[in-house]
């Protein structure tokens, strides 16, 4: 029986871990907190299928070519072929595990518009999308875990992954409550870690989706794609702790954007785009938002508290209790934020890496969005890719051989430099350095940047790996936190580079100094690190996505 490592137990580690389980292999489901605590839980807006009773016209290859006008046509169509192809299929065994989605009095699923598409084909459950799908899959995977197929450990992290001349076996991982390390052999590792939002401080997301995994596997040679592409999401109230999402669905259901000069308010997106002006894809209406001349607004008051109650009522919630805003009565102050990463891991269609036997899915594998993801397509993303990883390791007809007693030295090394770094305490908290990153990054890769922000936003990251390994061990905070501060400030300095090496505007990545989209730069951006080396080039045959 074959042996699978999934770690996160988001929605995408869960989709993996239910396909592997499904198909008999063994599955060992690792994560450093619950599955109704990951980031998966936080999607409201829906998730996107073309399915009979749409509207006239809509089809799969509408919504092929809507993702790939929306992501510059820098994803393979081979690669979202496959994603719009099997949307369908997705949403209807979604329904029959329990996700249950909002229909219209006659019993039809209800369809709301997102942007950038051509027509309305994003499914919904209520305000929750993200927490119905989590709890239908957890339902699913306890199936699994009931018949002893699926062992599911909690409070433990990533470490690194266990390599040998281009094959993966497994991973080391770090488990919180014993604060030790142990390795762990499989016929294949899938990781499922989410986004890097802690490079960027407050996002939309979750802390806990670090970017540490990506960061750690590109300093053991896995190579990254389209990192300078971050998604700012256009509509969020800020907070003291985080960026609350003001979902697109509002938009979808009518909310206009507008700014006010002279006491008249200007509806821009409508005067500069017509009238889906505020239905145009996000990395447009964030732009337009940074640069309108006063603080913009979204207005969806009109809808009446009826409407807004039965299709938005998330949303009125978060207004309320987070800003005092009566949303039923007055516009929503809105500011762009750090949304998604279309970059990620560099995987093929398989979704493997270069190293065999190692994958990835989810937000942590660049694949199926290009410079910009629509909205909608997150979630259809997350459990297509955890399928076709299945998929393929089900597929892959040889058997790892090696033992964790083959990696006894190598887990007595690193277990050693570990407990060498809790022995005393540091002057200089991790996490001070954490909060300064975020500071450079938001600065350096913003909703538009130029190399002079790029530059010295790759000093700073520069400065900060060079202390990284002099800081010792803060007892306050997790000694994760010390051990993963290497690889996210590596994860950073990729990003850095990337976005600096493409002299060009396209989707998400908007650079002043080079405002128009380049033909020669209609390709993948493919980083890579060996030994403290990193090196960029431009993938021009897309051999990820192809």
């Amino acid at each position: 029986m074959k042996k699978v490592i999934v770690i996160g137990s988001g929605i995408a580690g869960l989709a993996c871990s239910a396909t592997c389980a499904k198909k008999g292999m063994q599955v060992l489901l690792l994560s450093p907190a619950p599955s109704e605590r990951s980031q998966s839980v936080m999607a409201s807006g829906g998730i996107n299928a073309v399915l009979p009773g749409g509207e006239p016209g809509d089809n799969v290859e509408s919504h092929i070519e809507d993702t790939l006008r929306g992501g510059r046509y820098l994803s393979g169509k081979r690669a979202v072929t496959g994603l719009c192809q099997s949307a369908g299929q997705i949403l209807q065994d979604l329904e029959r595990i329990g996700t249950v989605f909002s229909v219209d009095a006659a019993g039809a699923p209800k369809r709301r518009a997102f942007g950038g598409q051509s027509h309305k084909r994003t499914f919904y459950c209520g305000a929750s999308t993200g927490k119905q799908i989590v709890t239908a899959l957890i339902m699913e995977a306890r199936k699994y875990e009931s018949r002893g197929l699926i062992e599911r450990r909690l409070w433990c992290h990533f470490y690194k992954a266990l390599l040998r001349e281009g094959v993966c076996y497994g991973a080391m991982i770090f488990d919180e409550k014993k604060k030790q390390l142990e390795t762990v052999t499989a016929d294949a590792l899938v990781i499922a870690t989410g986004g890097q939002n802690s490079l960027f401080g407050k996002t939309t997301g979750s802390n806990m989706c670090d970017g540490y995994a990506v960061g750690r596997l590109f300093m053991q040679g896995v190579a990254l794609k389209n990192l300078e592409f971050i998604q700012y999401h256009p509509t969020t109230i800020e907070t003291a702790q985080k960026k609350m999402l003001i979902s697109e669905a509002v938009r979808g259901e009518g909310g206009r954007l507008f700014y006010e000069t002279n006491g008249r308010r200007v509806y821009f997106m409508e005067e500069k785009y017509g009238p889906r002006g505020n239905l145009m894809t996000r990395d447009v209406i964030s732009r337009e938002i940074f640069l309108a001349p006063g603080p913009v607004y979204l207005d969806i008051s009109f809808l009446g508290k009826k409407a807004i109650d039965e299709k938005l009522p998330e949303v009125k919630e978060v207004c309320a209790k987070y800003r005092g805003i009566d949303i039923c009565r007055e516009p929503i102050p809105v500011v762009p934020s750090v949304h998604f990463f279309m970059g990620g891991i560099a995987v093929h269609n398989n979704h493997e890496t270069d190293m065999k036997g190692l994958f990835a899915v989810g937000e942590c594998a660049s694949m199926y969005h290009g410079a910009n993801r629509l909205g909608g397509n997150s979630l259809l993303a997350a459990i297509h890719s955890g399928r076709t990883a299945a998929n393929a390791i089900a597929d892959e007809a040889a058997e790892r051989v090696m033992r964790e007693e083959d990696f006894s030295s190598e887990l007595a090394g690193e277990q050693a430099r570990l407990e060498m770094s809790m022995a005393s305490k540091s002057p200089f908290p991790v996490m001070y350095i954490r909060d300064m990153l975020a500071e450079t990054m938001q600065r350096s890769l913003g909703i538009i940047r130029d190399e002079a922000g790029i530059s010295a936003g790759l000093e700073d990251v520069d400065y900060y790996l060079s202390v990284a390994n002099r800081i010792s061990y803060d007892g306050s905070v997790s000694a994760y936190h010390n051990f993963s501060l290497t690889g996210i400030l590596t994860l950073a300095k990729a990003a850095l580079l990337s976005a600096k090496a493409r002299k060009e505007s396209r989707g998400a990545h908007c650079r002043s100094d080079y405002p128009e989209e380049d033909e020669n730069y209609a390709c993948a951006t493919i980083v890579s690190y060996d030994g403290g080396s990193y090196t960029v080039s431009f993938d021009k045959e897309h051999a990820y996505e192809s």
